[in-house]
């Protein structure tokens, strides 16, 4: 998936509980390039939707999602692209839980995207980007959570 030309991005990836929320304001290009009449061709050349998954891969989780929930909102239920959308949210979740020192809470979210991509088989690409991609992305954060639990046991052990 080809992401945006110029995609905007705020001066930090907000945390909770450790800095503060972005202005509302911020996400309103993305939020109006959504439209609920849109089919998903449409909506996967919206700027949430191509810019949703480069936020996540730069560190933006918080905003990935506040970026990619209309685009979810939007897909008829119970289809494919709504799950996948909702893999990637739940994604940058993982990350954040990551970020804020919640490795068990990143495990668990983990599992429920491997859950979503698997109900996926016998698709390679939705919405333009490679399920693979962001399987790849969810390994790692994964491994970094089981990483940080082991070695907190080890810790704890001595």
């Amino acid at each position: 998936m080809k992401p945006p030309e110029s995609v905007t991005f705020p001066p930090y990836a907000y945390v909770p509980g450790v800095n503060a929320r972005h202005d509302p304001s911020f996400f309103a290009p993305f939020h109006a390039s959504v439209s609920g009449e849109m089919g998903c061709d449409e909506l996967a050349q919206t700027l949430a939707w191509r810019a949703g998954w480069e936020y996540v891969q730069k560190g933006y989780y918080w905003e990935a999602h506040e970026i990619l929930e209309p685009v979810w909102m939007a897909l008829p239920s119970d289809s494919v692209a709504r799950s996948f959308v909702q893999a990637i949210i739940q994604t940058a979740n993982a990350a954040l839980k990551l970020e804020m020192l919640r490795p068990k809470a990143t495990i668990r979210l983990c599992s429920i995207v491997r859950e979503l991509l698997l109900s996926m088989q016998g698709h390679q690409m939705v919405l333009g980007l490679q399920l693979a991609e962001v399987e790849r992305f969810l390994d790692e954060v994964n491994d970094r959570a089981e990483s940080a639990i082991n070695f907190s046991k080890q810790n704890s052990a001595i």
